[in-house]
């Protein structure tokens, strides 16, 4: 360094590639009036730059404390260099490097670009493919890292003249976009059905007349259809063999989706961000399509996220066509969503009546994401696109690990270091296309992150199809597997950052989750850490007869519970109404024998035991149906001050936790026609309570309770619980980065691996 001058070396790690850092850099250094250069590989960014002392100082100040929208700066390097002199700051070319550095998940539409595409006078005008650095395509169309458009699906189109202008220009808001595309040198739009001609106005012809069509999108194939045309909603459930389970809609803008939903400052903030979530909403005073979310008080409303979809709805001068589609992923009922072109038109062949497509190719799947807002807060259901696959910092260092999640709503995970990576969304591991999309995810999240798995980390459950792969892939990798519950309660903590010797009262609430005794658990209230946990309470087993039989048929856990709590089962109950009698003739035998049945504690069976005795549901088409109309209901209801209470068994250890009591109220009041709000409502607040109770009787050490499991998505359970639990002085940990359904497990596994 001399008096007056100082050249320094930065490093700069974290979602740093795809996000116009270098272009950011570029910029801010000739503002400066700095030379030097900037370069990248697969571990980060570098920058060598020369310049004076203060400048030097403001240049490290912006790269920590303004970098670009979509940058996410996990750390700066900085040290001093001989001064070497020159002039010009550049871009260098980028190399293959080593280390590791974060890809960026996909990345709506900017204002910026939604402007180009709606102006006559831009050369983008009605491009479907308008992109730039702080918006477009990122994760489903990288191959590899680095991240240059050689190793995406946009090295198919070469850029023409003036894109290439726009990419090598430092003012240019495309410097150095990879995507970067106009209607010259582009992707291009084709249109297969019903009428023909120019491909977007023949999809919206289908649309007002009806039709169902199969749209291309970013990260795979969804289905679309007018959401207020009952004839076109309910055919597309018959065609994907929905059941009963809700549709998200798409709306253009903002005014559309107020029309449908309520919604606050929180909701309307997700929606229109940089991630474009499907968000969980009440239903506004627009009605769309009875079949797009039957018997459910919510609809899960997104915005438009790409240019595509905005052609889509149609411009000011575009014939008119549905306000409000349904949009939903393409595939059918269980099935991993379709990306692959050849693939979706086998796959979606009798589903859809037209197709809407284009030829830049997926290289990576991935769902749309889903949330929901709770006490203004946003509370993930689903982490897939917008957000996949940023990493979660770890507490505590971990070895090469690859979790492989749970058999719902799988997600895997790699880890090494001090970062976890969690794929998008799989699906549910019940037939061979998932396990296969399971296949080519781990093996990109692999290749994307340059992690090598030294040990594999999986659930305890002896017939998981995730543990049966890891131990297949294993080779002769340790398999070291994990408690599900335990793995629950790990994630929220790890999420909130507690280290290696904290410890938590856990609660841990869901349908099911296999117990080092053979039982399944899912009522559990654990003294956890990240190394091991122990059992303080649970609810009391009930016996659950022929598996997921009774877990379709919510009657059947409501006639097992009556037989636990030894309450009659007459013809009166709703339940036993529901249940033909000679089925309750077999689960009578089943129940005193114990003949196919296995005792569970799951606190999801309880919803659904409560749900068919207040008449709420009694059949359920898909997971959980029977437990969230039970809360749609219950949030209108009013308890009247009467409180229902569970029987706690102190004496015992771990504590039995017996609802017997609840029931024989729930039967009770719906023998004096109490509404079924007004009893679910009781129940909610109950199950509150009785978490508080429990914390109170077991404070130990710590006054920290974590609420984990696929139940803590009810909001109106969450919301009250964690009310009380404040009230009473304890700190409470939920989810904000994860779901706390299985989705959020695989990150739980890393860190109980690690600590073990």
């Amino acid at each position: 360094m001399t008096a007056d001058r100082a050249r320094r070396r930065f490093v700069v790690r974290g979602v740093v590639q795809g996000v116009g850092f270098r272009p950011f850099v570029y910029t801010t250094a000739a503002e400066l009036s700095l030379s030097g250069r900037v370069s990248n590989d697969s571990s980060g960014v570098f920058i060598e730059t020369e310049g004076t002392p203060a400048d030097l100082a403001e240049f490290e100040r912006r790269l920590r404390t303004a970098p670009p929208p979509l940058a996410v700066v996990e750390s700066i390097e900085c040290r001093e260099l001989p001064v070497r002199g020159g002039t010009g700051f550049r871009i260098a070319d980028t190399t293959a490097g080593g280390g590791r550095t974060l890809a960026s998940p996909d990345i709506a539409i900017c204002a910026a670009c939604a402007a180009e595409l709606r102006d006559p006078a831009d050369r983008r005008y009605r491009h479907p493919f308008v992109n730039c650095t702080n918006c477009g395509p990122r994760f489903t169309i990288i191959a590899s890292l680095p991240y240059d458009r050689a190793r995406t699906s946009m090295a198919d189109f070469p850029m023409c003249a003036r894109c290439a202008r726009e990419y090598h220009d430092p003012a240019d808001r495309r410097f150095h976009a990879q995507p970067i595309a106009c209607p010259e040198c582009g992707p291009r739009l084709y249109y297969a059905g019903p009428g023909g001609g120019e491909p977007l106005a023949a999809a919206r012809a289908l649309l007002r007349a009806g039709g169902i069509l199969a749209v291309k999108g970013v990260g795979g194939y969804h289905l679309a259809c007018d959401a207020t045309n009952e004839t076109a909603v309910a055919e597309l459930r018959r065609r994907k063999r929905r059941g009963g389970k809700p549709f998200a809609v798409m709306a253009p803008d903002l005014a559309v989706a107020r029309g449908i939903a309520g919604l606050d400052g929180v909701a309307a903030a997700l929606l229109t961000g940089p991630q474009r979530p499907i968000v969980l909403l009440p239903r506004g005073a627009r009605p769309v399509a009875g079949s797009v979310a039957p018997g459910n008080p919510d609809l899960g409303v997104l915005l438009a996220y790409t240019p595509l979809h905005i052609l889509l709805f149609g411009l000011p001068g575009d014939p008119a066509g549905p306000d409000v589609l349904v949009m939903t992923s393409g595939n059918r009922s269980s099935e991993p969503i379709c990306y692959q072109d050849a693939d979706a038109r086998d796959r979606l062949a009798g589903l859809a009546d037209g197709w809407l497509w284009h030829d830049r190719r997926i290289l990576v799947p991935c769902d749309d994401s889903v949330v929901r807002v709770v006490d203004g807060a946003e509370t993930p259901v689903r982490r897939s696109r917008g957000y996949a696959p940023l990493p979660l910092a770890l507490p505590v260092p971990v070895a090469p690990t690859l979790a492989v999640g749970a058999d719902l709503k799988n997600v895997c995970a790699v880890a090494d270091g001090r970062y976890a990576w969690l794929s998008q969304h799989v699906g549910d591991m019940d037939d061979l296309a998932t396990l296969r999309a399971f296949d080519a995810t781990e093996r990109h999240l692999r290749e994307l992150t340059g992690v090598c798995p030294t040990q594999l980390a999986a659930d305890t459950h002896p017939g998981y199809r995730s543990t049966e792969w890891a131990r297949r892939a294993a080779g002769d990798r340790p398999v070291r597997t994990v408690q599900h519950h335990h793995a629950h309660i790990a994630a929220v903590m790890g999420e909130h950052g507690l280290g290696p010797s904290d410890t938590v009262l856990g609660v841990a609430f869901d349908g099911t989750g296999f117990g080092p005794d053979g039982a399944v658990w899912g009522g559990e209230f654990l003294a956890a850490g990240y190394k091991g946990y122990r059992r303080l309470a649970h609810l009391k087993y009930v016996p659950l007869a022929g598996g997921d039989t009774s877990v379709h048929r919510p009657y059947r856990m409501a006639l097992a519970h009556l037989w636990a709590a030894g309450i009659d089962w007459r013809p009166a109950i709703a339940s036993v109404n529901a249940c033909p009698a000679a089925e309750r003739a077999v689960l009578a035998h089943q129940f005193e024998t114990g003949l196919g049945c296995v005792p569970t504690s799951s606190m999801g069976r309880l919803f659904d035991a409560v749900a068919s005795l207040a008449g709420v549901r009694h059949t359920v088409d898909y997971e959980a149906q029977a437990a969230i109309e039970l809360e749609g209901v219950s949030r209108c209801g009013d308890t009247g001050g009467v409180e229902y209470r569970f029987a706690i068994d102190a004496a015992r250890d771990p504590v039995s936790i017996d609802p017997a009591p609840v029931l024989a109220a729930v039967v009770a009041d719906t023998a004096n026609a109490v509404p079924a709000a007004v009893i679910g409502a009781r129940f909610h607040a109950a199950l509150a309570r009785l978490v508080l109770e429990t914390a109170l009787a077991h404070p130990g050490p710590a006054t920290t309770v974590a609420l984990s499991g696929g139940v803590f998505q009810n909001a109106l359970l969450l919301s009250a619980t964690r009310r009380l639990l404040r009230a009473h002085g304890f700190t409470v940990l939920t989810h904000h980065r994860l779901p706390p359904n299985d989705g959020g497990l695989a990150f739980g596994q890393v860190l109980a691996v690690a600590a073990g």
